[in-house]
């Protein structure tokens, strides 16, 4: 099935899907849950295509908006939301697909306009992406003069995080940030039961491109346009996908071999599958029943037989006490950017209050399951103080008989350390971001 040429009704059925993913968007679904189960009807390279639309849209929404804003009368705050979202989609598809011929990206908009909302919006969507066609080698907007603001448009990231990052990190760190929230994510694997030269001799066999992954030796990471969900390795359960920062979570963590393991946030599961290499047993809960799905899913593919699964709250372990914890805590995600486009527009700055709230309760119940002389390692994919050093330093100052210890040596990077933290930072790493803090209980 052709994204372009083939049609539902007179629309693709990529182009009706990409709106479908958009009003769940809307209505609070994250985009991975709406994007797996909205393309299932979609064939392997439709899927591709319809990912490229609304992920990449997302990536560029804020410069988008400021286009549109130039080209409807009266802004966009006096349009439906639906037809703000439809127009996004026909402007990225004019501007930065270049498989797409503008006439087929403006008819095929205009057409889910009038589909959705009638004759009325099909003619504003038809005029603003015409507009926007015959404008196409003078679309800059007005150039802010604060940095923040410029930053902000020219990388499509809300203006108050822009600010605070660079606050904290500098304009030019801070731009290499955004510029690496913006660019795809690879797939990158981890092997399972099988060395990494002989799961890249299948790869290769099967016409899938490997290349090394940033600070983790064994990971493969893969391109070509191949699903490696199709791929025989795959389904043999001889690999599972894990980005490099939280491989390096659980090297950072380096738990004694043989040892009882609780990881309490473990959906979806490749920290648990990891530590499940070298633990004796693997305790792994998380309190979503839909989100354990997937480590049972995998689970069984890589047919573990150390690992343990259940449905289970962090803030209240119900385990014996174990030889180390790792606590994954939820987190606002601001290190995994370019793998979620749309958490960036989700985001509000009252999260990092309630979400530090939550995570200092969950390290305290972690610490309350632990053996004496044992570990927990408290972890996030966030990049923001009060989620990390503000969280363990507080946990220290309360609980004298707690310390931060270092991993031995050769675990990680040294690069990665930082006073004894693992510190990975998407801008200076080429990995999704993470931090870690490997706290043993010695009194």
């Amino acid at each position: 099935m052709n994204a372009i040429a083939t049609s539902t009704g007179a629309v693709t059925a990529s182009r009706a899907v990409a709106a479908e993913i958009c009003t769940d968007l809307r209505r609070g679904e994250f985009l991975d849950q709406s994007f797996e189960r909205r393309i299932s009807p979609l064939d392997a390279r439709d899927r591709r295509w319809t990912r490229e639309l609304v992920y990449g849209m997302l990536r560029h929404r804020g410069w988008i908006d400021a286009v549109l804003s130039e080209r409807v009368r009266g802004g966009l705050v006096r349009l439906d939301p639906d037809v703000i979202d439809l127009l996004r989609l026909g402007v990225y598809q004019l501007t930065n697909m270049g498989s797409v011929p503008a006439y087929a990206a403006i008819a095929q908009t205009v057409e889910l306009a009038k589909r959705r909302h009638g004759l009325g919006a099909s003619k504003l969507v038809n005029a603003v992406l015409r507009r926007t066609d015959r404008e196409r080698d003078e679309l800059n907007v007005p150039a802010p003069s604060e940095a923040d603001e410029a930053l902000s448009l020219r990388y499509s990231h809300p203006r108050w995080l822009v600010a605070r990052w660079i606050e904290r990190l500098g304009e030019q760190d801070t731009e290499r940030l955004l510029a690496s929230n913006n660019a795809e994510a690879p797939i990158v694997i981890r092997p399972y039961g099988i060395v990494r030269e002989q799961l890249e001799a299948m790869l290769e066999e099967a016409g899938v491109h490997v290349a090394e992954a940033p600070y983790v030796p064994e990971s493969i990471a893969i391109s070509g346009g191949t699903t490696f969900t199709e791929l025989g390795a795959f389904k043999k359960g001889l690999f599972f996908v894990q980005d490099p920062a939280a491989t390096l979570v659980t090297e950072y963590a380096a738990v004694p071999s043989g040892a009882t393991v609780a990881d309490l946030c473990a959906a979806p599961g490749g920290k648990a599958l990891e530590l499940s290499k070298v633990a004796g047993t693997v305790i792994a809960s998380d309190r979503s029943f839909g989100r354990i799905q997937r480590l049972l899913a995998n689970q069984e593919r890589l047919e573990t037989t150390n690992l343990f699964p259940f449905v289970g709250d962090a803030r209240e372990p119900a385990i014996a006490p174990v030889d180390a914890v790792l606590i994954d805590v939820p987190c606002t995600g601001t290190g995994t950017f370019r793998r979620h486009p749309d958490a960036r527009w989700r985001l509000k700055i009252s999260d990092f209050a309630v979400m530090s709230a939550l995570q200092k309760t969950i390290i305290r119940a972690a610490a309350q399951v632990v053996k004496p002389g044992g570990l927990v390692i408290y972890s996030t994919c966030s990049l923001e103080p009060e989620e990390n050093d503000d969280q363990v330093d507080s946990f220290l100052a309360e609980n004298p008989s707690w310390i931060l210890e270092p991993p031995p040596e050769g675990s990680v990077a040294p690069e990665l350390l930082d006073g004894g933290r693992l510190r990975v930072l998407p801008q200076r790493h080429g990995t999704d971001g993470a931090f870690a803090a490997r706290l043993r209980r010695v009194g």
